[in-house]
Parts: structure tokens; C-alpha cells; sequence
């Protein structure tokens, strides 16, 4: 079973997703919270696997509470969806530097929802071809990315080549067909990657990808 918390200042809304996602028969709405601060208690509280935080909600944020969460050790396993009403939110890839997994629009489908908590329960990012990656490669252009570091100089060359396909998007699935590698070992090069990189999901991949100028923001073609 998936457990999930809803933080949204509108309660409105978080009835609909609630209403979407206990349709599920494995997934729960264990917790819900009004803003941030309730809804970095509600995680410490109830240790769900999945959070959907609206970005923009009183007090504190959902950046500053999804910040929070990546910086919990206690809080590790959670995953963090950001939720925004644009698909262009200037906020967005703040959300992923401070430790989200992906996002969602307010108006997603149904069933987008219910995959989107799925995906992020299992620890994969949600990285849309049509607006996380344009996101990133906006967003990654804005600042100066830093020298790579040491623990970026101890990938091996497979090993960029799969993070360069885990900042397109691609999945563990898709990497291996590219690649002609078998699924399971696309997947041991994906754990590998985070474990030398200290990076919490595959979204923390593609930031560092994209910072450390692995990727160049603007390589991707629509």
C-alpha cells in the first residue's frame, strides 16, 4: 500500500485528489496539511511514502517544506511531488534542486495523478518530455554551473552515458534498449550513479546533470 499525504491550503482541492487516489486499491490518503509546516509534522508523524506539495501555499511554502524533507535524514524515503497551476512556474525547478522528485499540474488527468504517485513511490522521477526537461534546460541556463567536483570524476564513461540519458528522460527500460543493455543492469548503472553522487532520486540526477554541465541546457530538441 502507498501511503500518501495531500498539502494544499485548498481544501477543495484536496478532497478531489483524495477522492482520485482512494479509488486506488493501493493507495491511501494517510495525512493531510494546509501548508508546509503541517505538512513536514504530518511526514514526521505518519512517514509516508509520497507527499504532494503545493508549491505556493501561506506561511511556509512548498519549496521551503520540500527542502525541509530532503534535509530530514529521518525522512529520507519520502518522495516529494510538487504541485503548481502552470506548467512554466518559476518555482519549479527550485522544487528540484531542493530535493522533489517532479511535479504535477493542478489540472493533470486522474489517472496522471495515480501513475505520478506511483512512479515517485518507487523512487523514479517525473521527468515529462514536454515540460520537466524544457523546465530544467530553462531554469539549468539561469545559473552558473559549477566546476564538476570529485565525485562526478569517479563516474565511469558508462556510467555518464546512462545519467546523460536519465537527464532526457529516459527510463531504465528505454536506457537499456538505447544502450543495449539488459533492464536490470540499466537499472544497477542508475543506483550506482546516485550512490557515488549522493543524490536522493533520479530528478536529483538530472539537476546535477544539467549543473555540472554533463548536459548543456538547450542540447534537447522539442
Amino acid at each position: 500500500m502507498i501511503k500518501v499525504v495531500l498539502a494544499d491550503d485548498q481544501r477543495l482541492v484536496r478532497a478531489g485528489f483524495r477522492s482520485i487516489l482512494e479509488d486506488e486499491d493501493d493507495i491511501a490518503v494517510v495525512g493531510e496539511a494546509g501548508d508546509g509546516a503541517e505538512a513536514l509534522t504530518a511526514c514526521r508523524t505518519l512517514h509516508p511514502d509520497v507527499v504532494l506539495l503545493d508549491i505556493r501555499m501561506p506561511g511556509v511554502d512548498g519549496l521551503q517544506a520540500a527542502r525541509d524533507i530532503a534535509a530530514d535524514a529521518r525522512l529520507a524515503d519520502v518522495r516529494v511531488v510538487i504541485l503548481t497551476t502552470f506548467d512554466l512556474d518559476d518555482y519549479v525547478y527550485g522544487a528540484l534542486r531542493a530535493g522533489a522528485t517532479g511535479f504535477l499540474v493542478k489540472d493533470t488527468e486522474p489517472e496522471e495523478l495515480v501513475h505520478a504517485v506511483r512512479v515517485a513511490a518507487r523512487g523514479d522521477a517525473l521527468i515529462s518530455p514536454s515540460i520537466t526537461r524544457r523546465l530544467i534546460a530553462e531554469f539549468a541556463g539561469r545559473v552558473r554551473p559549477p566546476e564538476p567536483g570529485p565525485r562526478l570524476n569517479a563516474l565511469t564513461d558508462r556510467e555518464r552515458e546512462v545519467m546523460r540519458l536519465v537527464a532526457a528522460g529516459l527510463t531504465n527500460d528505454e536506457i537499456a534498449a538505447s544502450l543495449v543493455l539488459s533492464p536490470a543492469t540499466a537499472k544497477t548503472h542508475v543506483s550506482r550513479i546516485m550512490t557515488k553522487l549522493d543524490a536522493r532520486d533520479r530528478a536529483q540526477l538530472v539537476v546535477l546533470a544539467y549543473e555540472s554541465g554533463m548536459v548543456r541546457p538547450g542540447w534537447l530538441r522539442e
